[in-house]
Order: C-alpha cells, then sequence, then structure tokens
C-alpha cells in the first residue's frame, strides 16, 4: 500500500498522543509511517525528512508538537506538501501555547491547525486534502 500521510512528532512520547490519527487512516485505508524527529533536538534529521517526503511519496504531512511547536512551522518552511499541525496537550498551558505558535506562523509558511489534541481532525483533514 502506498504511503500517503507522513506523521510527524517531536518526541517517542507523543506516539500515544497521535494514535487517534491512526485509527481514521486505517478505517480509510490510507498508508501512512510515523516518525519522531524533533525541530529542537535533531533539527538536520528532520530537515532531511521534510525536504525528502515529496519524493518519497507522501503527500500530505501531519505534525504533532506541543509547547513551543516548532515542528510543523519547521517542516512547512521546508517542504510544499501541505502540512496540518497538531497542538498537543501538554505544559503547564495545556497546549495553548502550541496552538498559538502553529496557528500563528508568519505568511510564506502556511500550516493547517486543528484543535488542541485533536489527532482525529488531523487525519479527517489530511483525508480531504488527498480527496478523500
Amino acid at each position: 500500500m502506498a504511503k500517503d500521510v507522513l506523521i510527524m512528532a517531536g518526541s517517542e512520547s507523543d506516539r500515544e498522543r497521535v494514535s487517534a490519527a491512526f485509527a481514521v487512516l486505517d478505517d480509510a485505508g490510507v498508508g501512512y509511517d510515523f516518525v519522531v524527529s524533533s525541530a529542537h533536538r535533531s533539527p538536520e534529521q528532520t530537515a532531511n525528512i521534510a525536504k525528502t517526503a515529496k519524493a518519497k511519496g507522501y503527500r500530505v504531512v501531519i505534525a504533532a508538537a506541543g509547547l513551543a511547536a516548532a515542528l510543523p512551522g519547521a517542516v512547512a518552511a521546508l517542504t510544499d506538501l501541505p502540512v496540518v499541525g497538531l497542538p498537543l496537550d501538554v505544559g503547564p498551558l495545556r497546549g495553548v501555547d502550541a496552538l498559538y505558535a502553529i496557528a500563528q506562523l508568519p505568511p510564506g509558511c502556511p500550516v493547517g491547525t486543528v484543535g488542541i489534541g485533536n489527532a482525529k481532525n488531523a487525519a479527517l483533514l489530511a483525508l480531504r486534502i488527498l480527496g478523500g
């Protein structure tokens, strides 16, 4: 099966937080990969993943992040694929900081943003982008 969606998170501990996206994509029969790469702790790896995603056949990226939420913007800056930002409910502000960081990216760096912790909507938006 072709893998159309790349799901990225900055930490392995985020896997459970994005698992609702896995279920939606599985139900729709859409292939995906999940990778852990931090915009802060592994910037070169993250840049390489973003720059090569399209060549690997991905058509949409879901980037999950909490706190400063740099991952969605970093990925969007390095690929022309659609990026869906998923703010995670972590830290003292319970994801509000991540939501603002993703939603307020500067002009020229578009990222579609879903609600805090709403991995299901991130996957549903990816499906709509894919035309499904």
